[in-house]
């Protein structure tokens, strides 16, 4: 199982190459590994979110093409391959059912347990490169998971796995499974379960986070505002604007003064204040991902929501992009736009039969993004689907 972006933990270090902003962020200095972003209460109540901002940036080396933390900040996410590996970060207690906990329970309630079944925590500040370019963190990461799934079919007398992922993870996993030499997958996995995924193609809330700050990557009572600065340092933050494959040239952000289709977004985030060196990321690292879907030649089935007002263009009519834009919506499933969720749909379909993968596409109605791995008829679906899959 591989959860969103907002359910792994996060773990810091702190060497003597790091230089505080404020004396207080270097007071962890050589004191080891700290939860960085875990209970986030954790970080308002002993006044380190300044310091968080700063330890959870990345920086784009431009010569490496390819993203690193501040010099002398050190980053793990904790508990690679359990089950527990990733949680709701303490935000509101009713979103305790989050990060496929529900789903997890569900999986345990058939018998298996932590150790039987793995999970991998996806490294949310950075994104899956597009094939031939670099990703330190990524390559790492894919090398561990190749590692997990091979352990959890040994464990399991050699049967081939069930991969799961869910919104950021689904991506995450598709892009993993597209890794891979065609061989291995055949022999190591079963099936690949794509649940709500934040697909290449796109979404316009993805535009949203770089305006109003991201709801996806929460502190407790810190807006969303305070924390846009630090989000858009991340790889991930530019990894789903929304694509000219689903959106064509239709108007997404409206102005006053100019529109901007998904084919203006480098002249968007320059609108933004990015400067043309901080839109090489974007050209270089996503634009590819943008205009190409990779089916993963694995039976697979695509499993999404829809019926939920989503947002499908956003209004700045003074051209003040520091205010939260006025939204005009359309059909999805309250997070990601139905016309990207079908073009994405349209292409895996095309390709998984192309090469006679086996590809089931299922589409529950009134079903959220993260309501669809939580409400409990809404997971019976889903449980229906993995169970089918597994006999």
């Amino acid at each position: 199982m591989t959860a969103g972006f907002s359910c792994p933990d996060l773990e810091a270090r702190l060497t003597e190459a790091y230089t505080p902003s404020l004396p207080r962020c270097g007071a962890l200095k050589g004191k080891g590994w700290f939860p960085i972003y875990h209970n986030t209460w954790d970080l308002v109540d002993h006044d380190y979110v300044p310091c968080f901002k700063e330890q959870a940036s990345l920086v784009y080396d431009p010569a490496l093409n390819d993203y690193r933390n501040l010099p002398g900040v050190e980053t793990r996410v904790p508990n690679f391959g359990s089950a527990y590996g990733f949680n709701e970060k303490k935000i509101v207690p009713d979103r305790e059912k989050l990060c496929l906990v529900s789903l997890r329970k569900e999986i345990e309630a058939l018998g298996y347990r932590d150790g039987d079944t793995f999970s991998s925590s996806v490294r949310h500040r950075h994104a899956p490169p597009p094939p031939g370019q670099p990703s330190e963190v990524y390559s790492d990461y894919f090398a561990r998971v190749k590692e997990l799934v091979q352990h959890a079919s040994e464990k399991n007398q050699n049967k081939p796995v069930i991969l799961i992922g869910h919104s950021f993870g689904a991506r995450v996993v598709l892009d993993f499974v597209n890794s891979t030499p065609l061989p291995w997958r055949e022999k190591y996995i079963k099936h690949l379960f794509l649940i709500s995924p934040a697909v290449p193609t796109g979404f316009t809330m993805a535009l949203t986070h770089l305006t109003a700050g991201p709801s996806v990557f929460p502190v407790a009572t810190v807006p969303f505002m305070e924390l846009r600065a630090l989000w858009r340092t991340f790889a991930s933050s530019l990894l789903a604007m929304p694509s000219p494959v689903a959106f064509g040239d239709k108007p997404i952000i409206i102005t006053q003064r100019k529109n901007y289709s998904a084919y203006d977004i480098e002249d968007f985030l320059l609108a933004l204040g990015f400067s043309a060196e901080e839109t090489v990321p974007f050209v270089k690292r996503v634009l590819p991902t943008m205009l190409n879907v990779e089916a993963p030649l694995v039976p697979t089935t695509h499993i999404i929501g829809t019926g939920i007002q989503t947002s499908e263009q956003l209004v700045f009519w003074e051209g003040n992009f520091d205010v939260a834009p006025e939204n005009v919506y359309g059909d999805g499933d309250g997070s990601i736009n139905l016309v990207s969720l079908l073009a994405f749909e349209k292409e895996l379909r095309r390709q998984q039969n192309q090469n006679n993968a086996p590809y089931k596409f299922v589409a529950i109605a009134n079903a959220t993004h993260s309501g669809i791995v939580m409400q409990e008829h809404l997971l019976r679906r889903v449980m229906n689907e993995i169970l089918e899959a597994n006999r």
